[in-house]
């Protein structure tokens, strides 16, 4: 198989300026690959993001996604797999959103919902059906252990996360067999722009920690990923909690 071994020729990420797609990029290119799309909102990072993986030596293609323009999927990511086969597909975009904002803003809460879950359902769906059509390929998925459980301080961005991740699940169910695969990916705190400025949890970790446990997840063709593997133990606890205990933690 072109991507055996998690070294795949050929890269797409969804969520072309996302800190953990870039981290993955970076690793992938430093081992085998060498055609990398980057898919999102045109702007001078996503510019810049592809210029900084050009000078690893990697040729890099920029293309306008956008996860809430769900019609234009169809059309803007099949016809990447039109260009040539795609080895492995990152869906790495996403909001947190503000929770103390979003609940009192019930069109803001609903934007995260369709970008974290609705958008990636959309995406999701076209690659998989590329990558079935072509009989080989990973598709990587993104998720979170804030969807493990609802918690009160992050229960709008945990239940996109939730619904993103039981797609991703069925999704994989779904192509057993195919010769596509899918990995599902579920960092705790990862150490980003995106959480600048809020509290750090335990076991928190960087994009780089994550870009690594995609590889290796990869190389053993793993469904579920933990980053850091400790949480796999800790939610399972978590989940567990009764609800008027779990109320009273410090999550």
């Amino acid at each position: 198989m072109k991507d055996a071994f998690g070294a795949p020729r050929s890269l797409l990420v969804l969520g072309g300026t996302s800190e953990i797609g870039l981290a993955t990029a970076r690793r992938l290119i430093a081992r085998r690959t060498r055609t990398v799309w980057l898919a999102g909102r045109p702007s001078p990072a996503l510019a810049a993001a592809a210029d900084s993986l050009r000078a690893l030596g990697a040729d890099v293609r920029t293309v306008p996604f956008d996860a809430l323009d769900t019609e234009s999927h169809e059309e803007r990511l099949g016809k990447i797999f039109t260009e040539g086969d795609i080895d492995l597909v990152l869906l790495a975009f996403g909001v947190l959103g503000d929770q103390a904002r979003d609940e009192s803003d019930p069109v803001a809460a609903v934007r995260v919902a369709q970008t974290n879950y609705i958008g990636a359902v959309s995406a999701g769906l076209v690659c998989a059906g590329a990558l079935q059509a072509q009989g080989h390929g990973s598709l990587v998925v993104l998720s979170s252990v804030a969807g493990e459980r609802a918690r009160r301080a992050d229960f709008i961005y945990g239940s996109s996360k939730a619904g993103l991740d039981a797609f991703a699940q069925g999704l994989g169910d779904a192509l057993h067999g195919t010769g596509a695969h899918v990995m599902v990916v579920r960092p705790g705190f990862v150490r980003s722009k995106m959480t600048a400025g809020r509290a750090e949890a335990p076991l928190a970790t960087t994009p780089e920690a994550v870009a690594s446990a995609i590889e290796l997840g990869l190389r053993r063709r793993s469904e579920t990923v933990w980053v850091p593997g400790a949480l796999r133990m800790v939610m399972a606890a978590v989940r567990h909690v009764p609800r008027p205990l779990f109320r009273r933690l410090p999550v």
